[in-house]
């Protein structure tokens, strides 16, 4: 049987994978786990759960609820909120663990549950297992007193708001910024919190209904931000995910600026403003080339690990680092921020264009961002990557003629029959031609598609 958690929680089609029965089973089984000390020292464990618009997280969270209650655990709602708001209540609220159900970016059948350790921490991969195996025992049913308790958490927003603007270096005044919320679970938050700081904000993809988020819209799909900030001639523009744990931009010419970017501009500025601790900036292997040079000129190291915010964030951590992220927009702020936090990267992003008096271009030019191609190649053993001879003489070639001008990465997908190749290079046609021809031989000696046939 295969793991029940991914990457990021437990993720699928609402009513396919994820029904309300699987989603009572969660609850029950993670207020045992995450519960077990507080009633082991006789008091109720307090859990804090919020979700994103979409219209399946209603009889989630709901049976998520009765789950949680009907196993001893005092449940505040908060509604719909962030991710990184979820996870910034259960430590500001000191609950003993928390719930966010989304599925971020995904399209909106889809939904998802991940849960949150006490201080607002992501789960270890040996927590999430104690919580699958929990599923299959007895379960915790008191009664009586023992039961728990379900409230509104009605202050939830507004403590978020105020915990965002408390993180400010520098006031909005004068800035005209477009938000695209993808009719998200930042709908209502980042706009208030760019107001309340003080910018001028034109608010695009703000009416969630429960069935459009990320439709053509947030992150993922930038072409009406771009428009937008152009039409509107707005210094810069903000682009959220479904759950808003990510920050994309666009400059005031209607350019995409990515994580990548982002990461260098607010490491720069001057070195992170006194809290890039140690120098050092996390990222992952997939992180362009151009940002390691122009940080490395800068005095500042650039320490990689894989693909995944959840593996920034623990090599953060264990070494007490204070930023690093992800070139998708996961942006890890740990002084202020337990997971990847979108509207914090978009206010500090903002903060530092009004701190400077600078464009965003010209803040964004300070990475010279190496062309790079992404090609994933499906339906093939990603577990053979590194033991195909024959892949890995391709390789070894690739990274002869490509030097120390490029870079070559075959990364095997953490969930689906996949390998990713990355190729970095001078020009866009060298980049191309080789990541393609890499991909060709990833195709012809991993190929599952015989396999599947049969």
């Amino acid at each position: 049987m295969s793991r029940l958690f991914g990457t990021d929680g437990v993720r699928g089609l609402a009513n396919g994978l994820l029904t309300a029965e699987l989603a009572l089973q969660l609850a029950q089984a993670a207020a045992v786990v995450l519960g077990h000390r507080q009633v082991e020292e006789g008091r109720r464990p307090r859990a804090v759960i919020a979700r994103d618009p979409r219209a399946s997280g209603e009889f989630i969270t709901a049976a998520e609820e009765a789950g949680l209650a009907s196993s001893g655990v005092g449940v505040y709602n908060a509604g719909v909120l962030p991710t990184p708001a979820a996870a910034y209540l259960v430590a500001d609220l000191k609950a003993d663990f928390g719930v966010m159900i989304s599925a971020s970016h995904n399209p909106a059948p889809d939904n998802g549950i991940k849960f949150f350790a006490r201080g607002g921490h992501k789960l270890p991969d040996e927590v999430e297992d104690a919580i699958e195996a929990e599923m299959a025992l007895p379960r915790v049913r008191p009664t009586g007193e023992g039961v728990g308790r379900i409230q509104r958490f009605s202050d939830a927003e507004d403590r978020y708001v105020i915990h965002l603007l408390q993180s400010l270096p520098a006031r909005l005044e004068g800035l005209k910024v477009v938000l695209d919320c993808a009719h998200g679970a930042a709908s209502g938050c980042s706009p208030q919190v760019f107001k309340d700081a003080g910018a001028e904000i034109v608010v695009i993809g703000a009416e969630p209904d429960g069935l459009n988020i990320n439709d053509g819209v947030g992150s993922t799909h930038l072409e009406k931000l771009q428009a937008a900030v152009v039409e509107h001639g707005a210094d810069l523009g903000i682009a959220h995910d479904g759950d808003a744990d990510r920050c994309l931009a666009v400059d005031e010419h209607g350019e995409v600026v990515d994580g990548d970017q982002i990461m260098t501009i607010l490491a720069l500025a001057p070195k992170g403003a006194g809290r890039l601790k140690d120098d050092v900036l996390v990222a992952t292997v997939m992180s362009n080339l151009g940002m390691k040079i122009a940080l490395r000129e800068a005095g500042i190291r650039v320490e990689e690990t894989a693909v995944g915010d959840r593996y920034v964030l623990e090599h953060m951590r264990a070494n007490g680092y204070s930023l690093g992220g992800e070139q998708s927009g996961h942006v890890i702020f740990l002084d202020y921020a337990t997971t990847g936090d979108g509207v914090l990267t978009g206010l500090q992003l903002a903060a530092e264009v009004a701190r400077t008096g600078k464009p965003l271009s010209v803040l964004a030019a300070q990475m010279n961002r190496l062309p790079q191609v992404l090609i994933n190649v499906r339906d093939v053993d990603k577990d053979a990557v590194g033991t195909n001879e024959a892949l890995r003489k391709a390789v070894d070639e690739a990274r002869s003629v490509l030097g120390e001008t490029g870079r070559v990465l075959l990364c095997p997908s953490g969930t689906e029959r996949v390998v990713r190749v990355m190729v970095e290079a001078a020009d866009m046609e060298t980049a191309r031609s080789i990541a393609e021809r890499l991909a060709a031989v990833v195709k012809k000696n991993l190929s599952l598609e015989e396999e599947l046939a049969s």
